[in-house]
């Protein structure tokens, strides 16, 4: 399970409703920041998300209104005392500017809280036993960008029918047959796993993309996810404008949903220029399991 708190879901430009970008993703005990837009500090307190067990930060890329709020966050932290560790995670050129960003304030190498800086190459990232997070590249203008996908395996339980029907007892011989072990029960008869065990379900997968002008190549990376959040900053009528600035349109968001079997569709990056409704009637004509992002919205996978 994946829970999502979105803390900026707005385009360059914030407005009274909308903050800068930055998304919270919770899963088995871990707190994951994906990108830090100014203000998100006062948007974890908001929330109530809290600033405790946040130590690492995913970066789609350095575009200002994604980056902007780490100074502001990393000082808050500092006073607080914390010990942990942050760990950033971004393309070569996104660590770059961060680095030199803090550089700039704190001076080479220093900052008020500790700092490791993780440069992406496609493939895994996390391997946090309960899930995994791989990132892959995405084109936005001229950055380093990177999408990210969260995936929980499915698992396969033990059938409560099949274990009272085959005589196995409470106890530690059902836990051996659920880590997939063979046992002995009395008698001396042996039970295989598979004679116990009920189909794979429970995995999910979860793909988030901050700004991108396209969609071609990501297919193999977003096919059959539970949940992709992308933006959708533009709408259709004004798709040339899209083109020239890097961004997607509503509709196209929504039919790249459509096109890889997606669960639901939740966009984000909201440019000021549109109602949300005009936004989400556009994607969900197309792809009807669409919503909008708002500033505090709590989704679960």
């Amino acid at each position: 399970m994946f829970a999502l708190t979105f803390l900026g879901t707005s385009a360059s430009v914030p407005s009274a409703e909308r903050n800068h970008p930055a998304l919270l993703v919770e899963a088995a005990g871990k707190r994951i920041l994906i990108d830090c837009g100014e203000g998100t500090q006062r948007q974890l307190l908001r929330s109530g998300a809290g600033f405790r067990r946040l130590d690492r930060i995913l970066l789609t890329h350095a575009h200002l209104d994604h980056v902007l709020g780490i100074p502001g966050l990393f000082s808050t932290l500092g006073l607080r005392q914390t010990s942990d560790v942050m760990t950033i995670h971004g393309g070569p050129g996104t660590l770059d500017i961060v680095m030199r960003l803090l550089a700039g304030l704190w001076g080479p190498g220093r900052a008020p809280i500790p700092v490791e800086f993780a440069a992406l190459t496609e493939g895994q990232v996390i391997d946090a036993g309960d899930f995994t997070i791989d990132c892959f590249p995405v084109r936005h203008r001229d950055t380093d960008s990177f999408g990210f996908s969260f995936q929980s395996p499915a698992r396969r339980h033990l059938q409560p029918d099949r274990l009272a029907s085959l005589g196995v007892p409470d106890g530690p011989l059902r836990g051996e047959l659920a880590q997939g072990r063979p046992v002995v029960i009395e008698g001396g008869r042996t039970i295989d796993p598979e004679d116990v065990l009920g189909p794979p379900s429970g995995g999910r997968k979860l793909v988030v993309i901050g700004d991108t002008e396209t969609t071609e190549a990501l297919s193999q990376y977003v096919a059959d996810a539970d949940m992709l959040v992308i933006e959708a900053t533009f709408l259709d009528r004004d798709a040339p404008t899209a083109r020239d600035y890097g961004h997607l349109t509503a509709a196209e968001a929504a039919a790249f949903a459509t096109a890889n079997n997606v669960g639901q569709l939740v966009l984000t990056h909201m440019s000021g220029r549109y109602e949300d409704e005009e936004i989400l009637a556009e994607a969900a004509r197309i792809f009807p399991n669409s919503r909008i992002a708002a500033d505090f919205d709590h989704v679960v996978v």
